[in-house]
């Protein structure tokens, strides 16, 4: 069960947007499928949770891009879990080149628990915040995967 839950994505034409990069709704999209890919790997396939009476959904989205993607590239995108409190999961997404290990776009995604007979917030389930370990920020495996993230100062110019 991979802490930090990897996925690899083939940049397709219907993802380029009028400026030929990718666009803001393919990032969304590829880190939910991301998400529910890491969920999955961890036991919990949406199955799962419509079993339980409970799942996820988006609360906020915050993307940090960095660098264009372009129609031809292989993508990686990471994502891990953070931590769970009551009934809020924080998940971070890094998305970095393939090819080179850039980073291209950072991102994180607030993830609220809720009962779906009533569509209010549960808390989490113990069996639930059990099966994502956290990945701090200072965690060593999450810190060589983001220093392509640093720029120059030459480079911030």
């Amino acid at each position: 069960m991979p802490r930090i839950h990897v996925t690899r994505i083939a940049v397709n034409d219907d993802a380029i947007d009028v400026n030929r990069h990718v666009n803001n709704l393919a990032y969304l999209r590829w880190m939910q499928d991301a998400a529910t890919a890491h969920s999955a790997a961890q036991g919990w396939p949406l199955e799962r949770y419509l079993a339980a009476g409970a799942g996820w959904f988006v609360r906020s989205h915050f993307i940090e891009y960095l660098r264009p993607a372009f129609a031809g590239e292989t993508l990686l995108l990471y994502t891990w879990v953070t931590g769970m409190t009551g009934r809020r999961s924080p998940r971070r997404y890094l998305f970095a080149r393939d090819e080179d290990g850039v980073a291209l776009a950072k991102a994180e995604t607030l993830w609220v628990f809720v009962d779906f007979e009533t569509g209010r917030p549960a808390p989490i389930p113990a069996e639930v915040e059990a099966a994502f370990p956290f990945v701090p920020d200072d965690d060593p495996e999450l810190l060589a995967l983001t220093k392509g993230t640093r720029r120059s100062a030459r480079e911030r110019r």
